[in-house]
Parts: structure tokens; sequence; C-alpha cells
């Protein structure tokens, strides 16, 4: 029951941001839009409680029930920015908007990656509370190493996350100097 409606939740994420979408571009109706957006955190807490439930009905905790809690934990910390990246490409490909402008080089770039990994080690501070309040929950009583696996997933996950911000701070990439892309340019360009 948990993973269809983990699969139900997803989906709905899916639509729920593609209709807010037409609802703004195509249809013109901005306010329409923010009320179909912020029915989105309705699905978490909804998993969230469904969750609970079934764990306080008896149910062993299993990889489902940590999957549930690192959904929630993506949602909470990237939901808005996600709903966010989409906008800009959707507003920019059907409604004229300017084109998504996401730093390629230098510091700029480190900052970014150092913002994108701050909201991935949010997702899995979440993940790994939610996880460890159903070890609480369940006690002693119950075997609890799955939800463990994914507590250590979740740790996994975070030192990835500071690897790849750190490696752009450690090792930024330079913009293309002109004359290197001048003589990018096909072999055919250069005799012009």
């Amino acid at each position: 029951m948990i993973v269809v409606l983990i699969i139900i939740c997803e989906v709905g994420f899916w639509l729920l941001l593609a209709g807010g979408l037409a609802l703004r571009y195509w249809a013109k109706m901005p306010r329409a839009s923010i009320a179909v957006l912020l029915c989105e955190p309705v699905l978490e807490v909804v998993l969230f409680v469904v969750t609970a439930i079934d764990l306080k009905n008896g149910a062993e905790p299993d990889w489902k029930h940590g999957l549930a809690a690192v959904y929630i934990g993506y949602s909470i910390a990237l939901g808005h920015y996600t709903i966010k990246w989409v906008d800009v490409r959707v507003a920019h490909r059907f409604a004229g908007g300017p084109p998504p402008s996401t730093p390629k080089y230098g510091m700029a770039r480190a900052i970014h990656e150092w913002k994108l990994a701050a909201r991935w080690i949010l997702a899995g501070l979440i993940a790994m509370a939610l996880l460890q309040g159903a070890v609480w929950y369940v006690g002693g009583d119950g075997d609890i190493g799955s939800l463990r696996m994914w507590q250590q997933r979740m740790l996994w996950l975070i030192g990835i996350n500071v690897a790849i911000a750190a490696t752009y701070t450690v090792f930024p990439k330079k913009a293309p100097s002109m004359e290197s892309a001048k003589d990018d340019r096909p072999s055919f360009l250069s005799k012009l």
C-alpha cells in the first residue's frame, strides 16, 4: 500500500506541477495556478500520515517506509526548487520568458553547487529525522534494520553532494577565453 501511495504522490506532484504551469502560461490564470501548486504539500502530509498509521497498525518497518521518509525529505527540501526550475524552463520555452541562467564557471558555479548541496543535505537530514522517529516509534520490538539502512543511505547522499560541491570549489571550471573560443571554430570558418 505504501509503495502505491508513493507512486500516486509522485505522479500527483508532476500532474499538479503541469496543471499549475498550464494554468499560468496557457490559460493565463496565475491565481488558479498558485492555488494548484499550493496543493502539492498536501501530498506529503497524506503520505506521512498514512505511513504513520501503517506503522501504528503493526506493519513491520521495511524499505517502503524508508522510501516514504526519503520522498518527504526531498519534497520539503527540494520541492520548491524543482517547481521553480521547471517554471523557468516552461516560461522560456512556451511564454517568451528569459532563458534559464545557471552559472557555469568559477566561484559563481561553486556557490550554486553549495546551495544545491545544502538543499540535498536538508533533504537527507529530514529523511533521517523521520526515520529516527520511526525507529523510536517501533522501539526494540520490531525489526528496524531497513530504517537504519535508509539512514546510512542518506549519509551517503549528503557525503556525495558535499564532495560534488567541494570539487567545484577546489577545481573551478574556467570560462573559455576569447582566444580559445576562436580556435574552437570549425576549420572552414577560420578561412573567412
